[in-house]
């Protein structure tokens, strides 16, 4: 273990981050969030975010664990795969100089893996004259587009999220392809002890509902509205997917407060299949991972 990074990936609500505190404290361990909404500041309850140790200053403690890369920007800035997979590295390296073990936890597949494969990404400048054309499509057309296109990253992006679709369409049309990982996957997983979290499917559905509820009662509504004072545009808002999109939709009076829950609900069993899908991917390229179905057996590996 003193050897290896460890990296704990699964679908939402499969319990992703407790399980990353336990192991950082049995290995001396710190953590790197590897989730794109988590990065940013003042999105704590809609991206389900670690209670934060009251005793913090600037760097972000949980459970006496250091967290990297949580708050560590603001919503009305871009902050794509591409900042992640740098200041990952940089994160990576400083826990290691400091006799310590990276822990990558991570929601957003795509991130974790350019970080595990080491994946570079040549920067691409927006293309306003394909963004405006891409714009007019909806988001189903712009799925089927990038699904023919590249089916790998179709497999991991949000198919209701226009921005990141058009994104990745505006990578394609420069690179060919979103990059993706080398044929030396499986050298470049060496240094990683892969962890993926697979509870039963009525667990897992009944553990997303259970923290949906939870989560509107401690104000999920509140902070959208509050985000949005504070100058995040509608489109931004929307462009978060999952429940920022569908609250941003409910307080424009766009669709009623039951269609806001159920839309979540439904567009977070979808997601939990797309992470699980990637994850069976990653396996077929090469990764060995370890399934876990009780967070309690990973402490025994």
């Amino acid at each position: 273990m003193d050897k290896k990074n460890i990296c704990v990936l699964g679908p939402t609500a499969s319990g992703k981050s407790d399980l990353a505190i336990a192991l950082a404290k049995k290995y001396n361990g710190e953590i790197i969030s590897a989730d794109s909404r988590q990065i940013y500041r003042g999105m704590d309850i809609g991206t389900g975010k670690v209670p934060r140790d009251f005793s913090a200053n600037s760097e972000f403690f949980s459970d006496g664990i250091r967290h990297h890369l949580i708050d560590v920007a603001s919503p009305k800035r871009a902050y794509n795969v591409t900042h992640f997979a740098r200041d990952a590295k940089k994160a990576a390296t400083d826990i290691q100089k400091r006799g310590k073990i990276p822990i990558i936890c991570g929601g957003t597949g795509f991130w974790a893996q350019a970080l595990i494969e080491g994946t570079t990404f040549p920067p691409v400048k927006p293309d306003l004259k394909l963004r405006k054309k891409l714009t007019k499509l909806s988001a189903e057309k712009l799925f089927s587009i990038l699904t023919k296109k590249d089916p790998s990253r179709a497999a991991s992006i949000d198919p209701k999220n226009k921005v990141r679709l058009i994104r990745a369409l505006e990578i394609i049309e420069s690179l060919g392809k979103v990059p993706s990982p080398t044929a030396n996957h499986k050298l470049k997983t060496a240094n990683y002890l892969i962890i993926a979290l697979n509870p039963d499917k009525e667990i897992l559905q009944k553990n997303i509902e259970t923290r949906l509820d939870k989560r509107l009662k401690r104000g999920m509504v509140a902070e959208v509205e509050r985000l949005r004072e504070e100058g995040v545009g509608w489109k931004r808002l929307e462009s978060f997917g999952l429940e920022y999109r569908n609250i941003a939709l409910f307080l424009q009076n766009k669709i009623p407060r039951q269609t806001m829950r159920d839309r979540i609900l439904r567009e977070s069993f979808q997601y939990a299949k797309r992470q699980l899908t990637w994850l069976y991917r990653l396996e077929k390229m090469g990764a060995t991972i370890h399934w876990i179905t009780n967070p309690k057996d990973a402490l025994l590996l």
